[in-house]
């Protein structure tokens, strides 16, 4: 049911029933360990390139998610993902090799809630029984698409991010044990004229409160309904920035509680300059630690609002703006 411009609720509150998570080396090291599913210690993963790597996160992070449902692959209708790679080809090779019924998806690092978002529409009007979603991203193959190659030894200023290596999906579902997807806010594009490419969080953090705002407008609640509100990967400059803008509207935003996956990921030791990116930042963050604190009920009700550059390496070189944008997504256990 549509409510207000921009939000969705879902009365037939589809379930989250299982997940898949995998990632690499880098991530093999971080805060969030125990929630993978698989962690890899080559960056390539024996494959031939860092693309079909990527590829390979993702299809390993869709095997681990049926496996754990027992669900097969024959009985899912649709598969919605993306990822940040031109065409984003590793999520259409890797619907070439499931040959599940595919929407490929892209809002840049906001793809995983926009994909979410899309799935719980589909299973909430009865339009699927099944869904799988997710994103991913791979530093090496987005590193070099976006900015320098790695081997390339390029300095980077403190506010740029780390691109995360690695994949999330969840299997939604018409019934079935887990946390509920209840409601989800499309964002709008907002692009207030900042050009570094190196600064994400500070480009980004307009649409996320943009999208916050409208949320809590649409559904008639305030922040406090939510155990926590967790951007993708604002990190260190954008969350900040966006606390700020979240004061000028009025928003109260708990400290404690409004938390970023981006700072989340990593140790405080690993070099990720302001915190962690990637349109597999909020997957791997959202798909593990969170789904299993709402599982362990340590967690009753959030909201994930992903948060997504729309530039590309052209856009760049032509010295164009950053439009970004935002999508939000309530996940909850047991009622509304």
């Amino acid at each position: 049911m549509l409510r207000g411009k921009q939000t969705w609720e879902f009365e037939n509150r589809p379930t989250i029933i299982s997940t898949g998570i995998t990632g690499g080396p880098f991530e093999a090291k971080g805060n969030l360990t125990a929630t993978f599913d698989q962690l890899y210690n080559d960056l390539r993963l024996e494959q031939n390139s860092f693309e079909q790597a990527h590829q390979l996160l993702l299809e390993s992070a869709c095997q681990h998610a049926l496996r754990k449902s027992n669900i097969t692959k024959e009985a899912v209708q649709f598969l919605i993902a993306g990822d940040l790679i031109n065409q984003i080809t590793p999520t259409s090779f890797t619907a070439r090799t499931y040959q599940i019924p595919y929407i490929g998806t892209f809002s840049a690092c906001a793809t995983s809630m926009e994909s979410l978002a899309l799935a719980a529409n589909l299973i909430n009007s009865n339009n699927a029984n099944y869904v799988l979603t997710g994103s991913s991203s791979h530093n090496a193959a987005v590193e070099k698409q976006f900015r320098y190659p790695t081997e390339y030894g390029g300095q980077k200023p403190p506010t740029a991010q780390w691109t995360v290596t690695g994949a999330g999906v969840g299997l939604l579902a018409n019934k079935g044990d887990g946390p509920k997807v209840t409601s989800a806010t499309i964002g709008k594009v907002v692009d207030m004229g900042m050009t570094d490419p190196f600064n994400m969080g500070e480009a980004m953090a307009p649409a996320a409160i943009d999208t916050i705002a409208t949320h809590l407008m649409d559904r008639g609640i305030d922040a406090s309904y939510y155990d926590c509100i967790i951007t993708g990967d604002l990190a260190e400059i954008g969350r900040s920035i966006a606390l700020e803008l979240a004061k000028q509207k009025n928003i109260l935003l708990n400290t404690d509680t409004f938390l970023d996956c981006g700072l989340m990921l990593y140790k405080k030791d690993q070099q990720v300059f302001a915190g962690a990116s990637g349109s597999g930042c909020s997957a791997v963050v959202t798909y593990g630690h969170l789904i299993n604190q709402l599982n362990d009920k340590k967690l009753n009700k959030i909201l994930v609002v992903a948060t997504g550059a729309l530039l590309s390496p052209l856009t760049v070189q032509q010295k164009q703006s950053i439009p970004c944008i935002a999508h939000a997504v309530s996940i909850e256990n047991g009622g509304r």
